[in-house]
């Protein structure tokens, strides 16, 4: 069946009506405090540089954007920090959908007290987009303003004239900023509505270390090493809520910021605890000491069974994929052995053979994995462009077949791979118990075709988790992608092309498939996206790049306490509109 992004946006939503005995002290405390637990862990702080929905989740309740998604929509917006969305109709988009202007609201303040003005605005586009932290999120608003996916060419070097036209592409005139394109760009909303497109004080990010403000210095703030950009650590937003305190891997709190410009919010505090045992966080939730917790989908039934509490079954514009590194730094890497194929551990370049990566997606069992870890609560995606998006088609998979694994094996590497047998490691972020079910799926089925094959699972904290894949440090990486915007470029590009967010770290490069991702942007007739896209989604399959593992139904659960909470497919589980939610315990 195909879906649009409208028909994928529905929702359950039903209730568990009843009295418990616990005690007002035994609940999570305060009627205006919100306490959420959750496994992941947060790296930075820094829009130019977050790119993962922990993170999202902080900067989106500190600072604004100047549109975000209105309520359940993924293709309708509302303004936030402009007072108009620009459309055809109302002039804000002009010349032949190339400029885009954007009306400055007027008496909002920062957080340190400053007030808004254009000029913060257009400063804060043109920072990310120079500092353009290597793996972050600003091939967006490149692609999109100057038609380059990164300041850096792909052997690291700044493109020649690249800053210039970065600052010819945002203009401030009188109350307005007005985007210049070099070409239609029709995702380019939904990229402002993005946490990367939120909104800086000039005058403090400055004074915090980011760029001067002047375009002939801009290549000495460009690409700050991950841990050293300089707001990773400290934030000053217009948001209706300022960072508190955060206890890296403990606790993150939020205090509402009695200065917001807009309608205040009920909660006073927010509280973000790191809870990685699916045990505790049970107990918090079943004792009302969390209003919510994260439930994966294997918890569910679980959870299912308590009283007091109110769920949301929300489809999620999102995938987790498990991804094959075809070139590996080997330098100090614990995670491939001998980094030989000596039967003590793996190459480099392991999984560049073709044969090795069709072993590995023939041994991964879709039916098993679907019905035993998701109780059928799960969406099986066959590539990157999922159900939800535009000319999304079910393409292809490698069927679960140990047999025909066994026989890819026993090419791989001209025989030496079945012959001398390898070691290698396989990672997944802690707390995940869906992607450690299916690394540990896929190692126990590879290694009952060998004694001679030898894969250890690890977890590993996901702060860390970003920075290792990053480097090259794992052959195989289990991660997941959540839609920046409705459209299969954001998601096709970024696993296939060889400079896309996942594509470059998979070391994974193919001239067709390079050339079809930039066409397809930068074309507009549907009929002829169309016809690209489907010959990406045969190639996911012919080139056998990746294993899809799940495209998750988000079950989201509170305490029947809680109100406010509006699905949308975009926004994944980490996601919390802490200025929508209200909070009232029944009495008893």
């Amino acid at each position: 069946m195909k879906l649009t992004a409208p028909a994928l946006i529905f929702f359950l939503v039903f209730s568990v009506s009843a009295c418990t005995d616990q005690t007002d002290q035994d609940k999570a405390v305060i009627a205006d405090t919100f306490v959420l637990a959750t496994y992941g862990t947060l790296r930075t702080l820094d829009p130019s540089a977050c790119y993962d929905a922990t993170g999202s989740q902080r900067i989106w309740n500190i600072y604004e954007p100047l549109v975000f998604f209105d309520g359940s929509k993924t293709d309708a917006f509302i303004p936030v920090l402009t007072t108009r969305v620009p459309t055809l109709e109302n002039g804000g988009i002009s010349s032949g959908g190339t400029t885009y202007t954007f009306p400055i609201r007027s008496g909002v303040k920062f957080h340190t007290g400053a007030e808004l003005t254009p000029q913060d605005v257009s400063y804060s586009f043109k920072r990310n987009m120079i500092a353009d932290p290597d793996g972050g999120p600003m091939w967006m608003l490149l692609e999109a303003l100057t038609g380059h996916s990164s300041t850096r060419d792909e052997n690291g070097n700044i493109i020649a004239g690249i800053f210039k036209t970065i600052d010819q592409a945002v203009e401030v005139k009188d109350d307005s900023v007005i985007f210049h394109l070099p070409r239609p760009y029709p995702p380019l909303m939904g990229i402002l509505a993005y946490s990367s497109s939120v909104i800086l004080n000039k005058e403090w990010a400055i004074a915090k270390g980011c760029w001067d403000g002047n375009i002939n210095n801009a290549a000495r703030y460009n690409n700050p090493a991950p841990g050293h950009e300089p707001l990773q650590k400290i934030t000053n937003g217009t948001g209706a809520f300022r960072m508190k305190s955060w206890k890296p891997s403990k606790e993150f709190v939020f205090e509402r910021f009695e200065g917001y410009w807009g309608a205040r919010p009920a909660l006073k505090t927010a509280i973000v605890k790191y809870v990685k045992e699916w045990s505790t966080r049970k107990l918090m939730l079943q004792n009302g000491h969390a209003d919510r917790v994260t439930v994966d989908i294997p918890y569910v039934p679980e959870v299912k069974a308590m009283k007091g509490l109110k769920f949301y079954r929300v489809p999620q514009l999102s995938v987790s994929f498990a991804l094959f590194c075809q070139k590996v730094d080997p330098t100090g890497n614990p995670n491939i052995g001998s980094g030989k194929l000596d039967g003590n551990g793996v190459p480099p370049d392991f999984f560049s053979d073709i044969n090795v990566r069709k072993a590995f997606l023939h041994a991964m069992d879709r039916k098993t994995y679907r019905e035993d870890v998701f109780n059928g609560l799960v969406i099986m995606p066959t590539s990157p462009n999922i159900a939800g998006l535009p000319y999304h088609q079910d393409v292809p998979v490698y069927e679960f077949d140990l047999d025909k694994s066994r026989a890819a094996l026993q090419k791989a590497w001209g025989g030496r791979v079945w012959n001398n047998g390898f070691k290698m490691v396989i990672t997944y972020n802690s707390g995940n118990a869906m992607r450690e079910a299916a690394a540990m799926m896929l190692a126990e089925n590879i290694m009952s075709l060998n004694p001679k094959f030898n894969i250890e699972i690890r977890n590993v904290e996901w702060k860390d988790y970003l920075v290792q894949y990053r480097s090259f440090m794992y052959p195989i990486f289990i991660t997941g992608w959540a839609a920046d915007y409705a459209d299969p470029h954001n998601f096709l590009n970024t696993f296939m092309h060889s400079r896309g967010v996942y594509g470059r770290f998979m070391a994974y490069k193919n001239a067709e498939v390079d050339r079809l991702c930039e066409t397809g942007i930068a074309t507009v007739e549907p009929a002829k996206r169309e016809k690209i896209y489907t010959r990406l989604q045969h190639l996911w399959f012919e080139e056998a790049i990746g294993i899809p593992l799940y495209q998750q139904i988000n079950m989201r659960t509170y305490r029947d306490w809680i109100s406010g909470y509006v699905p949308n497919a975009m926004l994944t589980d980490e996601w919390e509109d802490l200025k929508r939610i209200t909070k009232k315990i029944p009495p008893g």
